[in-house]
């Protein structure tokens, strides 16, 4: 599954490491969108099989952030 950004922003903090096991709702990271941060939600459990991105990175909307298997 890949967690996309909802909107665009820039990467304030990854929470995880590939490899790691997360459960529905963990926190994946930090985007700030608009001057606000928001959290990047885990939508189910599993592994974290890749990270796209880097703290400090500018993303657009629907760009892949984090892939989860």
């Amino acid at each position: 599954m890949e967690i996309k950004a909802r909107m665009p922003g820039q990467i304030m903090a990854i929470n995880v490491a590939v490899g790691d096991a997360v459960n529905a709702k963990d926190s994946l990271g930090t985007i700030e969108a608009m001057k606000m941060e928001q959290p990047i939600p885990c939508p189910k459990a599993g592994t974290v099989k890749e990270i796209s991105v880097a703290v400090g990175d500018k993303v657009k909307s629907g760009q892949v952030l984090i892939v989860i298997e």
